[in-house]
């Protein structure tokens, strides 16, 4: 596959998971602002800000501002309106490779934004749009392409999305503790609260729920499952057969850290989730550079938008 095609299908991945994500990070942070008058807005918007990765910001942070800079401004890196737009020129550089109802799927959402449509809505109801659509693009790759290399591509890059933005929830909650009940919005936000439920036999605790989306092996949204995923492309983009080690450094990297999460204590991870949220950020992004090194050196260099 050309490295063109592979980096693109990557990226659309991780754009299309983004543009989800950020819209659930939103819903819990803005619900949990209009629900409870003892929360402080500006403190609550500056981490939410740094979370996403907005390091400069003004003097004076609201709630506006946070949607204008994480859902509606198309120059912010790090808005839903920039990944759908990135989305969109990925899926344009890797036409001849997609599905016509995947390439509409993606097209059609695009579209929103030129016509005015996207910077009409107002939350909540942008954040269950922008969960609609990225359930129909992902919805139509799952029953229209070939699960070849530009699929595991694509399947690799919503995977290290997705690790890397369910710790930015988790990290939201961490951070909202001592304010309503940041772990049941985020639970609900990540469509996790009625599987937590089942799983825990109704027992709703802060432990548990980190527990769940952080650890649980069978939740399509928890971090070791998303990790998980990620190797197991890396696993079949590499089929060498390679009797020891690891040559691919994005694959040792994330095994990993899943591994760390996985077979340390609870009490060592729950004690600094904050910070333990940031390493693993931090391993999604040296994963992306690693992938990019070993794939897409042959392939036209071009500047992704966002936090890697």
């Amino acid at each position: 596959m050309l490295s063109r095609i592979a980096e693109s299908m990557f990226w659309i991945g991780r754009y299309v998971e983004r543009a989800e994500d950020t819209a659930r990070i939103l819903d819990v942070q803005v619900q949990l602002l209009l629900e409870d008058a003892t929360i402080e807005e500006e403190a609550t918007c500056r981490a939410l800000l740094s979370i996403m990765g907005v390091e400069d910001q003004p003097d004076h942070v609201d709630t506006s501002l946070v949607l204008d800079q994480l859902a509606y401004n198309l120059d912010s890196p790090v808005s839903i309106a920039s990944a759908l737009a990135a989305a969109r020129e990925s899926a344009r550089r890797a036409r001849e490779t997609l599905s016509v109802p995947m390439w509409e799927a993606i097209n059609t959402t695009y579209r929103a934004l030129p016509s005015g449509v996207f910077h009409g809505m107002r939350p909540p109801g942008i954040f269950q749009w922008v969960r609609e659509r990225a359930a129909l693009i992902n919805g139509t790759a799952d029953a229209t392409m070939t699960r070849d290399e530009g699929w595991q591509f694509m399947m690799l890059g919503r995977c290290v999305e997705r690790a890397d933005m369910t710790s930015r929830l988790v990290a939201t909650a961490a951070v909202s503790a001592n304010t309503g009940a940041p772990w049941t919005s985020t639970l609900r936000a990540c469509g996790a609260y009625e599987a937590f439920l089942r799983t825990y036999r109704g027992l709703e605790t802060e432990r548990g729920a980190a527990e769940f989306l952080l650890l649980d092996r069978l939740f399509p949204r928890s971090v070791v499952f998303a990790l998980n995923r990620a190797e197991l492309c890396l696993d079949n983009l590499d089929s060498g057969g390679q009797r020891a080690g690891f040559q691919n450094e994005a694959q040792r990297l994330l095994g990993r850290m899943r591994a760390e999460l996985e077979y340390r204590s609870l009490n060592d991870v729950v004690a600094d989730l904050p910070h333990e949220m940031e390493r693993l950020q931090r391993t999604c992004a040296q994963a992306t550079e690693a992938v990019t090194r070993r794939y897409f050196a042959g392939a036209e260099h071009l500047t992704w938008q966002g936090v890697l």
